[in-house]
């Protein structure tokens, strides 16, 4: 099953880059028909709060992500005796995201919660024009997780195929004005490692995000993700809450800095859809925050001087 999964991943990754190069010669191509200029920092980062947004790496650039949640703020194990948080770790993760083309992107990652190690694509498929001519963005991302921990159980991981879960996802953003851009992110996750018979394997969500931008290096972003109701029921023994999280965005330079306020404890997509088990309404909320940090690792002969300020 690992040769397999592993076997899989090389594959999915190889025909992701041959067909991200054919689409981005045929975009070029009618690109350069059309003459119309693209709609740009529709978002300044690859992620808003907790969701992924539209944008994708710079070709040859390296992204090198450092995120970190802390514990609860308030309620049961909050308060001033873990000072409001800043004591606990709840989540730490590092990943790094590279471009293979401009609209292609994949990326590796280890979160601290399960041990969990990510290995994902995305890839933009339209762009917003301008002109109107194409109204709207739409980028495809694709994310495996394995859990690499020890089994709080024998039966837990009875089948090493209960380690993997898989995220797929289309993501649409317009972005509106110079200050306001939205998006839409319906998903479906696919796991094993469920802990209740009627919580299901296969989970819809479907989330919604923005930023405002307050001046030219701060903007206000948030996101929020609809689980419960959907294909999950709202009555299972243990309590699921929908993700939500708002943030101050500041560029620095060469770098992204956000500060963050969210109810989830875990970081990536694979764990915080299906486990976020804090409310807002409960104190359940926490700080934390996100350094990105972009490399351009090799120069592109045909690129872009006005396009290289990436995502910053």
């Amino acid at each position: 099953m690992k040769k397999t999964g592993l076997l899989a991943i090389v594959l999915s990754c190889f025909l992701m880059n041959a067909q991200a190069q054919k689409a981005d010669s045929l975009l070029k191509t009618l690109d350069s028909n059309n003459g119309s200029p693209e709609v740009e920092a529709v978002f300044k980062s690859t992620r808003v709060v907790l969701s992924q947004s539209t944008e994708t790496q710079k070709k040859h650039d390296l992204d090198l992500r450092i995120r970190h949640h802390f514990g609860d703020i308030g309620g049961r194990f909050g308060s001033s005796h873990t000072l409001y948080g800043l004591d606990v770790a709840s989540d730490l993760f590092i990943g790094f995201d590279y471009g293979i083309t401009d609209d292609f992107t994949v990326g590796i990652g280890r979160s601290k919660q399960d041990e969990l190690f990510n290995f994902s694509g995305k890839y933009k498929l339209l762009k917003q024009k301008s002109d109107g001519g194409m109204p709207v963005n739409l980028t495809l991302f694709a994310q495996m997780g394995w859990i690499a921990r020890s089994p709080f159980s024998e039966s837990e991981f009875s089948s090493y195929a209960n380690r993997f879960s898989y995220f797929i996802q289309p993501i649409f953003s317009r972005k509106f004005s110079s200050r306001l851009s939205l998006e839409v992110l319906p998903a479906l996750l696919m796991r094993k490692n469920t802990t209740e018979s009627r919580d299901p394997e296969n989970l819809f969500s479907i989330g919604f995000a923005g930023r405002m931008k307050l001046s030219k290096r701060l903007s206000f972003v948030a996101d929020y993700t609809l689980v419960n109701g959907l294909s999950r029921p709202t009555d299972l023994s243990q309590a699921y809450f929908n993700p939500l999280g708002v943030g101050l965005e500041i560029e620095t330079g060469g770098h992204i800095f956000s500060l963050n306020f969210m109810n989830s404890e875990y970081i990536l997509e694979n764990n915080f859809i299906p486990g976020t088990k804090k409310s807002w309404q409960d104190g359940g909320v926490r700080f934390g925050f996100t350094i990105s940090r972009n490399f351009t690792l090799f120069k592109s002969k045909n690129k872009d001087p006005d396009k290289t300020s990436k995502i910053y």
